[in-house]
């Protein structure tokens, strides 16, 4: 996988962004916003909503010209940073991380770009107590960001001679 990792990665941005705009598409075509579809009773809903603010309405209640031009700066800077990274990553995980997170930083993109604010409908809850409804980008970005603290906290990689000598060096303050 990492002689090809452009392609690969590649692959599954377009692959997030595909899937998450194709979802977001059939909810505003099919339902009513606020509309709901049982699934699981007491557990699973598809719920059309949109979120004009980010994680859990952080910002929501912002100016929308403020609050639009913030967060899409701050999906361009993200997604700059991902690039870097991925040129540096020499590992499946890492790679595959960073590809979800970028692909679902972008599919939220395009709905902030289009819309001003993001579709959201994937509503899990059990009785009262809901989780905040998200969406395939949402998913992606989170299933990322888990991948990336897995690598993180197991992986085992080499320290370089350089390293190793740093590490030797006397701490002076």
């Amino acid at each position: 996988m990492m002689k090809n990792k452009y392609a690969w990665f590649s692959a599954i941005v377009a692959a997030i962004i595909f899937v998450d705009q194709l979802t977001k598409f059939v909810v505003v075509r099919r339902f009513r916003l606020h509309e709901s579809i049982r699934i699981i009773p007491g557990f699973f809903d598809l719920t059309y909503v949109r979120n004009p603010g980010a994680a859990f309405g952080f910002l929501a209640g912002a100016p929308g010209m403020w609050r639009s031009i913030f967060f899409i700066t701050v999906s361009i800077v993200a997604l700059a940073v991902i690039l870097f990274l991925v040129r540096q990553a020499h590992d499946r995980l890492s790679l595959i991380a960073f590809a979800l997170i970028g692909g679902g930083a972008v599919g939220n993109l395009v709905d902030r770009v289009r819309f001003g604010e993001v579709v959201d409908f994937i509503d899990w809850y059990y009785r009262t107590y809901h989780w905040p409804t998200f969406n395939i980008a949402d998913s992606a970005i989170s299933l990322g960001v888990g991948l990336m603290a897995i690598d993180m906290l197991f992986s085992k990689k080499q320290l370089t001679a350089e390293d190793s000598e740093e590490l030797q060096k006397p701490h002076r303050e």
